[in-house]
């Protein structure tokens, strides 16, 4: 049965540890690094913990202690110094808007693995294959912000990151072996200038799924709903989904009940919510059904493009190139290329090899590896 393995780590929680502890990593030639966070628990979000690992050490620094974390961003920034991260998405992400740390040389252990075909490529998944090792996730879900964090949660997130190097090295030696790894490194550079969403100042109805189905009193409603519930999150400092879950939001536009016995009818929400925001729910609705009809929110729909018989067969091509490459290589076909980005060669039809850097959302390692083939489908289908 396999077991999560206890590893010695160090705690940084002043400037003077932090800084020399930087100084070492300015030394190393790659190092791990992970993140908790308390998305779960607060409005705005924030990064609780930052774990980093050499070959030969583990920290945990607590970044709510130290609030200078310039130390770091020297070691981040220097491309001679490898950072492996597993779905590093977030993390690059969340480094950046809370800290403002970029990342040179990132390498990302999740995309590897399923360029590699790892049917499961989460860590855990991973890690109980490569090392027989089993991370304990019963911590995954806690509230990050709390302090003192408890000497078992710590030692859980240290342990996240204790095998990211000797991961990082094993799948860089099967990459390079498929020939498959400059396709990863690209990808990496990419990812690692993704930086968080901007606030976006537009309606709130315009980032809630299932919005596009309501009419346009309907979408008033919500639009009032989804104020209010931003609201008292703010004021309560919780996460949106902790007041009122989407699916309960979207229930209410559809159903827009202006009495507390009709709001209960519903059934919706609990008693608890009822009671602090029964009065409240029924306030916006009532707000969003006054409105004149010359005021009520239109939802923007994007009308799809005719598309030609000639652009569906090439589209059709290339589907089935991929897919055959796809099982040859034994990888996800949406690795190689994706519906959109068929879409765009198929419209845009380039002619040859060096034509294909004008379709933008190709990369170089799939022009390189697999641009003839494009092309030749494309001529055969004109």
């Amino acid at each position: 049965m396999p077991t999560r393995q206890a590893h010695s780590y160090l705690i940084i929680n002043s400037l003077p540890e932090l800084q020399k502890f930087a100084s070492r990593l300015e030394k190393q030639r790659i190092i791990g690094v992970d993140l908790e966070a308390d998305s779960m628990y607060h409005f705005k979000e924030k990064v609780c913990l930052i774990q980093i690992a050499t070959p030969n050490a583990t920290a945990v620094i607590d970044p709510l202690q130290i609030k200078n974390l310039s130390a770091l961003k020297p070691v981040f920034r220097r491309a001679d110094i490898q950072k492996v991260f597993h779905g590093a998405d977030y993390d690059v992400r969340s480094l950046y808007r809370d800290f403002k740390i970029s990342i040179n040389n990132l390498f990302d252990t999740e995309l590897a693995c399923r360029f590699l075909g790892f049917k499961e490529s989460g860590l855990d998944a991973v890690l109980t294959k490569r090392y027989n090792v089993r991370l304990d996730k019963k911590y995954q879900r806690k509230d990050w912000s709390k302090r003192p964090l408890p000497e078992d949660m710590i030692a859980y997130a240290a342990a996240d990151v204790h095998y990211l190097v000797p991961l990082a090295k094993s799948l860089q030696h099967e990459l390079k072996n498929k020939g498959r790894l400059s396709w990863v490194q690209e990808e990496c550079t990419y990812l690692s200038k993704v930086r968080p969403a901007s606030v976006d100042s537009g309606p709130l109805l315009l980032g809630f799924k299932g919005a596009g189905k309501l009419d346009p009193r309907g979408l008033a409603v919500l639009e009032e709903l989804l104020h209010l519930r931003k609201k008292n999150a703010q004021q309560q400092d919780r996460p949106l989904f902790r007041i009122m879950g989407n699916k309960s939001i979207m229930a209410l536009a559809e159903t827009r009940p202006q009495s507390i016995k009709k709001l209960v009818k519903t059934e919706v929400l609990g008693s608890k919510q009822l009671d602090r925001y029964g009065k409240d729910i029924i306030l916006a609705v009532k707000k969003a059904l006054r409105m004149p009809a010359r005021d009520l929110p239109i939802y923007p729909r994007k009308t799809a493009p005719m598309v030609r018989v000639i652009v569906a067969q090439r589209v059709k091509e290339l589907r089935r190139w991929r897919d055959r490459l796809a099982n040859k290589l034994e990888i996800d076909p949406a690795i190689i290329c994706t519906k959109a980005l068929i879409s765009a060669i198929a419209v845009q039809r380039p002619v040859s090899v060096n034509s294909l850097s004008t379709v933008k959302e190709l990369k170089t390692w799939q022009a390189t590896g697999f641009g003839s083939d494009i092309i030749d489908i494309l001529n055969k289908v004109g």
